[in-house]
């Protein structure tokens, strides 16, 4: 028997580019290709998003701070996502019309939400690499060995948390319950790690703010993997607006400060 063949459609591609940039866009247009059996149209795909994500961030770091202060918060991400929607029916509009003239079936929208999640989890993980590599000059005033200590533990902790969502294929739901608890407290231990570092003497100010940073984003991310968690459990799509509420609260730690 052929197998159910499964699209994202472009208002669930947007919901992802929204949350989680070019590079979600990225991975869900190769998804797509994938299921039209278009391998190379779909490597193409994923090394744009990436390509895609590197010139966005390298484009916002350019611009002098006084001018990007001036930039209102949502005004980058609904200029990225509107391309994105328009490249998506360039290039996959007619097909994805036509399977759903046809009848054919779609993912779901908190389904492409959670590839936008983590995308962005990617993304910030990549620039507190990049903040600890800029920032090392100036650790020599403080115990620089825990912090770098501690900051790896938070990774590691970050990295373990995404593991959730390469499951999200499975229909094995007490997986998913299982994964996205398990995410929970592994970002309740990195707040912890926050405090920690809190407790370091002599740190400089600018960390302390990062690390004050570093606990709302914690924050953020347990009620948004609790609100995933909720939509596996429910089986319900009711909760994608909450998650992109929380997830604009993150873009605008992340508008807020360039270090992150």
């Amino acid at each position: 028997m052929e197998e159910t063949k499964k699209f994202y459609t472009q208002q669930a591609i947007a919901i992802a580019t929204y949350l989680g940039g070019p590079l979600a866009a990225g991975y869900l247009i190769k998804k797509n290709y994938q299921t039209l059996d278009e391998d190379d149209n779909a490597k193409k795909a994923m090394l744009i998003g990436i390509a895609s994500t590197l010139v966005l961030f390298g484009t916002i770091f350019s611009i002098p701070e006084a001018i990007l202060d001036k930039i209102p918060n949502m005004i980058i991400p609904a200029i990225y996502t509107g391309i994105i929607y328009l490249i998506v029916e360039k290039t996959q509009g007619e097909k994805l019309k036509l399977h759903k003239e046809e009848d054919g079936e779609f993912h779901s929208g908190w389904k492409a939400a959670g590839a936008g999640g983590i995308s962005l989890v990617i993304l910030i993980a990549g620039l507190v690499l990049l903040f600890v590599v800029q920032d090392e000059v100036a650790k020599s005033a403080y115990d620089n060995g825990t912090y770098e200590t501690e900051i790896a533990k938070f990774t590691d902790n970050e990295n373990k948390a995404l593991q959730v969502f390469n499951q999200l294929e499975t229909e094995d739901v007490d997986k998913l319950k299982f994964e996205f608890s398990k995410g929970i407290v592994l970002w309740n231990e990195n707040k912890a790690i926050v405090e920690k570092l809190n407790s370091i003497e002599n740190l400089p100010e600018d960390l302390m703010n990062q690390n004050q940073l570093f606990s709302t984003y914690c924050d953020l991310r347990i009620q948004q993997n609790q609100l995933f968690l909720n939509s596996v459990v429910e089986d319900t799509e009711k909760y994608l607006p909450e998650i992109e509420r929380i997830s604009n609260e993150i873009n605008e730690i992340l508008d807020s400060n360039s270090s992150i």
